[in-house]
């Protein structure tokens, strides 16, 4: 499986979900700068997301929804903080409304994306949540938010494989 490492730390309020692949740096890159590769993994298998906007530049803005298996929509959006193609992204991830605005009823949390080439080939990427408080780590934990995402992930491999055999 492509996801190697969970880590929880309450006290620094972070959730670091670390994968590894056989891709470069640029293959895994594009799991986030294509918006239709991104909606192939980043709901859970039951949950596929439909990216609406998609502007990975600081600054920008992405917002999606994840329809459930009873086809209701789940929105969310993504504030774009820093991009350093191919290497690393920061975000403010929040839940939203069918209009993209954020639910203010809902926390918002700060990802870092780090994606590393490693020496034997690998690539490695980590993605680090930080929750403004403990209790809204618990909230979104309590949601799935873990278990979500590591099945997010486990789409990726096949996806991999397809780019590096185009």
């Amino acid at each position: 499986m492509t996801v190697t490492d969970v880590t929880t730390d309450t006290v620094a309020r972070t959730l670091t979900i670390t994968a590894s692949y056989a891709a470069t740096p640029e293959q895994v890159w594009r799991l986030w700068s294509d918006p239709r590769l991104l909606e192939r993994w980043w709901g859970p298998p039951t949950y596929p997301a439909t990216v609406v906007q998609h502007d990975l530049t600081s600054g920008g803005l992405v917002t999606y929804f994840m329809t459930s298996p009873e086809g209701e929509r789940y929105h969310g959006w993504w504030r774009l903080l820093a991009v350093d193609a191919p290497h690393a992204l920061e975000y403010e991830d929040g839940f939203g409304d069918a209009d993209g605005n954020p639910d203010p009823a809902m926390p918002v949390t700060t990802i870092h994306v780090g994606i590393r080439a490693g020496g034997d080939g690998t690539t490695t990427m980590t993605i680090a949540s930080t929750f403004p408080t403990v209790e809204a780590m618990e909230q979104l934990s309590a949601m799935g938010m873990v278990e979500g995402m590591t099945a997010a992930l486990g789409q990726t491999d096949a996806l991999l494989a397809e780019l590096a055999a185009a």
